[in-house]
């Protein structure tokens, strides 16, 4: 376990920052820069860009419709309301509380998030090239999918319609 030196907190080995306070628990002195003998401009010049036929890809890219991002929503059955996500690649779920320092993008709270077991930083939702995944982030009730429990901080698959868990608030997925 990492100690936060800020505010005591235990966090999971190879955590960044603390989930409490937000103060950095690693140093970052041992970093350091290496300098680029060539400008980009002499790397272009030595790069063969007419080899490279853009119409080709272009015209594959149009007939590919994998390339497309999928829209998502949310519907939160107790509720029966929907929640549009769009204009990101990847969205946290969770629930605030006060003080938190790190924000889920996608606040679960008025959905009695905290009854139903919610952690503040839950699941992550990533939406790439028509594939939606779902990441448990460690949260302390876990995360189903459509009844399996899924292991922390591994992408699962999902499809139109499958039920996810957040504790015991279910979700369905929308995707379009």
């Amino acid at each position: 376990m990492i100690i936060c030196p800020n505010c005591h907190h235990k966090e999971l080995p190879g955590a960044l920052f603390c989930s409490e306070c937000g103060a950095r628990l690693i140093s970052l002195d041992y970093l350091t820069t290496q300098s680029i003998q060539r400008t980009p401009s002499e790397i272009l010049d030595d790069t063969n860009l007419d080899s490279v036929n853009s119409k080709d890809v272009h015209s594959e890219n149009k007939d590919n419709k994998n390339t497309m991002n999928a829209e998502l929503a949310l519907f939160v059955i107790e509720n029966k309301q929907t929640l549009q996500l769009a204009g990101r690649t990847e969205f946290t779920l969770g629930r605030v509380a006060e003080g938190q320092p790190i924000l889920p993008d996608v606040d679960l709270s008025a959905f009695d998030a905290y009854a139903q077991g919610v952690s503040r930083l839950h699941a992550a939702l990533k939406v790439s090239r028509n594939r939606v995944a779902i990441m448990d982030l460690g949260s302390s009730n876990g995360t189903r999918v459509n009844g399996q429990k899924i292991v922390p901080h591994v992408d699962y698959p999902l499809n139109h319609g499958d039920i996810i868990a957040l504790g015991k608030l279910k979700i369905q997925i929308i995707i379009r």
